[in-house]
């Protein structure tokens, strides 16, 4: 019997990616049509023997989470709860928390899975590497390779090559340590709580020789990275296995549209009912697209490549779309051109407007590039990224709007530019 967890964060996490989070939670939002956990819920139901999928997170339960769960559970026909921490509690101690819950039925082992990853989730051949590597209670790390300089924005890991147990782990490291990075995908068995115990009553006994806190240093609060990875390497105990499959984390709005290019490309394998096709009297579909069925759109519009389309959306007359997401409910007005962006829900792009961002793509020269997590500021100014309308903008007719973030506003009758418009 196995489970699988999905650490789903909650809304002090995802800054980044708003203001898309401040209308939907960032586990919940769109990526190549689906909700960004159901790529991770798929993967999970999948594997044979896999019971139960539980998502821990600390976001207020809420209609839009609870109408996904009962969904989800009825299309994969598969348990799937939702267990809320009391405060961030790190990707250690969420689970560490709720261990009972986890180890209820005695699973002989279980799945961890950040939310924010976009991934091809080899999750049956983790479980076949783990019986063939190490001790049966062994633990397994997804790793990827990347290029030198990217690695030190992630967990970094030095393996034994014949064996590939995990031999040195760093998190972060200010230099350069390893090329193989953490995916932040964990095969565990319940010998893990054992570990992650130990560091528990180890900050039970550092709280007590401290001064009152602001309860932000909980025994709880614990990192698998930095807390229990770091001190299980050598041991015997960790091993990684290397995927040649894709990857890459989903910080930010402009990374969502890159993890949807790369999920529309898996789908000819995996889903190819979900991708469009040039038909009579439909639009010209230029590569991997999504389109809702609900969508309705000018057989004189051109979409594509990488393009997802929502829920009620409407394009019209000579509408050029590419490389971005529509949300539901949006209105693109006669001759608009879309280009590396996310329209918002109910937003409306006027005619003959431009609508256009920088993408935020890996370097296509560089096969181990990864997407690079940029921060909103760079030295006091908006970095050029994707442009994001939010929620209900209205972008009137022949305005172009480049590399910015837009929100409602009254006075869009001008052209901007690297602009952040409340």
């Amino acid at each position: 019997m196995l489970k699988a967890v999905i650490l789903i964060g909650g809304p002090q996490k995802g800054t980044r990616f708003r203001p898309l989070s401040f209308e939907v939670p960032k586990p919940l939002f769109p990526v190549a049509g689906v909700p960004m956990l159901q790529h991770h819920i798929e993967a999970c139901a999948k594997v044979p023997n896999m019971k139960e999928i539980l998502l821990i997170g600390f976001y207020q339960p809420n209609e839009e989470l609870t109408r996904f769960l009962c969904n989800a559970q009825q299309e994969f026909k598969i348990s799937i709860r939702y267990l809320q921490e009391y405060s961030a509690l790190g990707t250690g101690g969420g689970i560490y928390h709720f261990r009972d819950q986890i180890v209820s039925g005695s699973p002989e082992a279980f799945f961890v899975l950040n939310a924010d990853v976009c991934s091809a989730f080899p999750l049956a051949e983790m479980l076949s590497f783990q019986k063939e590597h190490g001790e049966p209670n062994s633990f397994v790390i997804l790793g990827t390779t990347s290029n030198r300089k990217q690695s030190m924005n992630y967990g970094c890991i030095v393996e034994n090559e014949e064996t590939n147990e995990v031999l040195h782990y760093v998190e972060k490291p200010s230099t350069f340590v390893s090329d193989i990075i953490n995916c932040g995908i964990y095969l565990f068995n319940p010998d893990i709580f054992q570990h992650i115990g130990t560091v528990f009553q180890k900050n039970q006994q550092d709280m007590l020789l401290e001064e009152p806190t602001n309860g932000w240093h909980r025994a709880e609060a614990i990192r698998l990275e930095q807390d229990i990875f770091t001190a299980l390497a050598g041991q015997g105990k960790l091993y990684v296995y290397k995927t040649l499959g894709f990857w890459s984390q989903i910080k930010s709005a402009g990374s969502a549209i890159y993890a949807s290019r790369l999920y529309l490309n898996q789908y000819h394998t995996t889903h190819a009912e979900r991708l469009a096709s040039n038909k009579e009297g439909g639009p010209k579909i230029s590569g991997n697209v999504y389109i809702h069925p609900t969508a309705n759109i000018d057989p004189t519009a051109t979409l594509g490549p990488n393009v997802s389309i929502g829920t009620g959306v409407t394009i019209g007359a000579g509408v050029r779309v590419r490389e971005s997401i529509i949300l539901h409910g949006a209105t693109l007005q006669d001759h608009c051109c879309v280009l590396n962006s996310i329209v918002g829900w109910d937003s409306t792009i006027g005619k003959w407007a431009r609508v256009e961002g920088t993408p935020s793509d890996p370097n296509p020269n560089d096969p181990y590039a990864k997407i690079d997590s940029e921060t909103l500021f760079r030295d006091g100014k908006l970095t050029p990224s994707i442009t994001i309308l939010g929620c209900n903008v209205t972008i009137p007719s022949e305005v172009i709007i480049l590399n910015s973030i837009v929100l409602p506003h009254k006075d869009l009758n001008r052209g901007f530019k690297n602009q952040i418009i409340l």
